[in-house]
């Protein structure tokens, strides 16, 4: 095969591969999004943290309510950073495939469209972490009943 049959080759296998890595491109928006919001629930639980010993009765019960929250939500954020890495790994196998296919002629299409399914499951999966944490984050941030005064025509 001549120079232009290669760099035909390699412009199709770059093409076919563009796809893995748009979703890549996904993952680290989330994984950034992600990032900024442990960062805040990390901040959050340290202020809290100083105020457990220097509260109580009610007071305390609601700084460990929120603190339980938030430290249910570090776990969901956690769970789905490592299904965003596990997903972006497998896109990578997914394009290390692709080309090793092209170049070895082996017969690596079935294994590289499983590693893309894996990597789309994975990411689907922390998308529902994603959606668990918000929810989480919004019922946390709710706010009371007596403060709305809805019994009130305004």
């Amino acid at each position: 095969m001549g120079v232009l049959g290669t760099d035909v080759m390699i412009a199709q296998t770059i093409q076919l591969a563009l796809a893995p890595v748009f979703v890549l491109v996904a993952i680290g928006g989330i994984m950034n999004i992600l990032s900024m919001r442990l960062g805040r629930v990390v901040d959050r639980s340290r202020e809290l943290q100083e105020l457990h010993g220097e509260t109580s009765g009610s007071e305390h019960d609601k700084v460990v309510r929120e603190i339980r929250s938030l430290d249910l939500r570090i776990v969901i954020i956690g769970r789905a950073m490592r299904l965003l890495v596990m997903a972006s790994l497998s896109i990578g196998v997914t394009v290390v495939l692709l080309f090793l296919e092209e170049f070895a002629h082996v017969g690596l299409n079935p294994v590289a469209a499983g590693t893309f399914i894996l990597a789309i499951g994975l990411f689907m999966w922390s998308l529902v972490q994603f959606l668990r944490e918000t929810r989480e984050a919004t019922a946390a941030l709710r706010i009371p009943e007596m403060y709305l005064e809805r019994e009130r025509d305004l």
